[in-house]
């Protein structure tokens, strides 16, 4: 089957989100000028350089509220910073009940029975008890195409990881499984490696 995105797919449901998986789960935190924290996942998210440490996500609704965008990036917009927080199997149903579409002064950490705690280099809540969770200056938002889609990207300011998921020096994900997006409405969780030497080593 070949078809050109213009014209459609002519299958009950969009393949692409299927074909590009699995996309790992940037679980954002951000707070507005007004003070109210907000809590939505993306998985349009990932590692982007390493010196400085950056991360991006990006952001394809729209709210009615919000001036062509969602509650995240207008928050971001307003403050400039963000926490990704990595979501781990155990935390899944939270991760789900936190997408709900929900007015803009609702707290998705109380909507969802998470408890949050201070980020230490941002003025900023993070998700108590995840994984890891990566605070972030917003260095800029960049507008694609297509109506509503933005690309948010950050410099990690500061790292946090949950100690018993260190392991001998490293990080190790099968400590606690991350959650990771497919196609339509399915997930599936990382717990099991391997290993491939480059052949430059």
């Amino acid at each position: 089957m070949f078809y050109q995105p213009k014209d459609g797919h002519g299958l009950p449901h969009n393949p692409f989100n299927a074909i590009v998986t699995p996309r790992p789960i940037g679980w954002i935190s951000s707070r507005g000028a007004d003070g109210h924290d907000n809590l939505a996942p993306y998985s349009f998210f990932n590692a982007v350089a390493y010196t400085p440490p950056q991360v991006m996500f990006a952001s394809t609704g729209v709210k009615p509220d919000r001036d062509g965008t969602k509650d995240s990036v207008a928050n971001i917009r307003e403050t400039g910073v963000f926490c990704c927080n990595i979501v781990g199997y155990e935390m899944r149903h939270q991760m789900n009940a936190s997408s709900a579409s929900l007015p803009g002064d609702v707290d998705e950490f109380a909507h969802a029975g998470l408890e949050k705690i201070a980020c230490d280099t941002i003025p900023c809540a993070r998700v108590a008890g995840t994984p890891a969770a990566l605070e972030c200056r917003m260095t800029q938002i960049v507008q694609i195409e297509g109506e509503s889609n933005f690309v948010v990207f950050g410099e990690v300011t500061g790292v946090h990881m949950r100690d018993d998921c260190l392991r001998d020096g490293l990080f190790d994900i099968t400590r606690y499984r991350p959650l990771s997006r497919l196609g339509y409405r399915d997930y599936t969780v990382i717990d099991h490696l391997f290993t491939l030497s480059r052949p430059d080593d």
